[in-house]
């Protein structure tokens, strides 16, 4: 039987202006205009009044006047995106992207690497925690839907997994309302059957609820017992993995650069050695504090997944650049050429120890996988991002 995973951002625009606004926390907060346009998204404090996407700032501002409104950064949002995705993509090639904030995944062929799907939800939300510092909801369940109502079920940040024994007593419960494709046309229609609850649904005649809705109502009878044919289907792969970091301030301090370096080098090689492949070509990219976009690459002369290969190559580049006092707000590495490591040939040394780096980086992979992105990590990175 398949295993999907709906996982969901919380509030993520507003989720991600927290992380360089840590001072609001707490704080009732919506992405988009001040006063006038509309809010993009608002987090739960700014919720608890109310406040919702889609909705008018004037109406929002009605709602919740000491609320803080913050004008979007779409560029961010969309970099913190990728890095979301290139987390999804080392854990399953199965990843259907809904929107910049969401996708399904089938993690069905992933569980004999990375254990039960609850390991994998938990791995997913600790990575995306540590590496973009956002909360995510996580649902798991054997069909699209149910794992989509299951992630609203875990908001937020939490996880509910619905097994197929528990289909039925997790489903029928709930209100029509919250069944993923049912609008408020819909929902009233249903109402005016009588029918409040997913069970009351399900007990319905078919052909009833075909003679009130037509084809959506034999759809909606079958969803009402868990029956969703439909698969998650994949978007095409790059055959490339990347990260990048966002300074909080842009910066020209070298040795602070090639700290943060290391540090998306590591995620970069982690990602390679979870999805099982090597890479060759390495390329780094800048980000400067004009928006302006510089980027070196180069080709290594074996395939690679280890992270002082990929940071050797990464500082090698960089600093081939001769940036003279750069004010810079983002790097990023990635590795490209990719091929199966079972299929991929690497030219050993007269030097190679029979056990080296690349034993002990899968060692500490076997205790991330069971621990959390924090449980082994270089000394260099347990300070205090900037």
């Amino acid at each position: 039987m398949s295993v999907v995973l709906h996982v969901d951002m919380d509030a993520f625009y507003a989720s991600v202006e927290l992380r360089r606004r840590p001072e609001l926390r707490g704080r009732p907060l919506w992405v988009g205009g001040a006063d006038r346009g509309v809010v993009l998204s608002a987090t739960y404090e700014a919720r608890a009044y109310g406040v919702e996407g889609g909705m008018s700032s004037t109406r929002a501002r009605r709602l919740c006047p000491d609320a803080v409104a913050i004008p979007p950064d779409f560029d961010t949002y969309s970099a913190v995106s990728e890095g979301v995705f290139a987390i999804f993509e080392a854990i399953t090639p199965a990843v259907e992207p809904m929107s910049l904030d969401e996708a399904f995944l089938d993690v069905t062929g992933a569980q004999r690497r990375l254990g039960t799907p609850r390991q994998i939800g938990e791995l997913i939300r600790a990575l995306v925690a540590d590496e973009q510092r956002i909360p995510c909801s996580v649902g798991i369940a054997p069909t699209k839907f149910l794992a989509k109502l299951a992630s609203n079920a875990a908001k937020p940040n939490g996880l509910v997994e619905v097994t197929p024994g528990e289909v039925i007593p997790f489903l029928h419960p709930l209100g029509v309302e919250k069944m993923w494709g049912v609008g408020a046309a819909t929902a009233d229609a249903l109402h005016r059957l009588g029918l409040s609850t997913i069970g009351d649904l399900a007990h319905t005649p078919k052909v009833t609820l075909q003679r009130a809705l037509g084809n959506t109502g034999a759809h909606l009878h079958d969803l009402a017992w868990g029956i969703d044919v439909r698969r998650v289907v994949p978007r095409e792969r790059e055959r490339s993995v990347g990260s990048q970091e966002t300074f909080g301030k842009d910066t020209d301090d070298l040795r602070l650069i090639e700290t943060e370096l290391l540090r998306v080098a590591a995620r970069v090689a982690s990602r390679m050695r979870l999805a099982r492949v090597l890479g060759r070509t390495v390329t780094v990219h800048v980000r400067f504090a004009d928006f302006r976009v510089t980027q070196r690459s180069l080709t290594l002369a074996s395939p690679t997944d280890s992270t002082d290969e990929v940071h050797a190559s990464a500082v090698k580049l960089f600093r081939a650049m001769r940036l003279v006092r750069p004010r810079i707000r983002r790097v990023g590495v990635r590795v490209e050429g990719l091929v199966d490591a079972d299929q991929a040939y690497q030219q050993p040394t007269l030097d190679d120890r029979e056990h080296g780096w690349r034993e002990a980086e899968r060692a500490a992979d076997a205790v991330v996988a069971k621990y959390g992105p924090r449980a082994v990590q270089r000394a260099t990175l347990t300070a205090r991002r900037p």
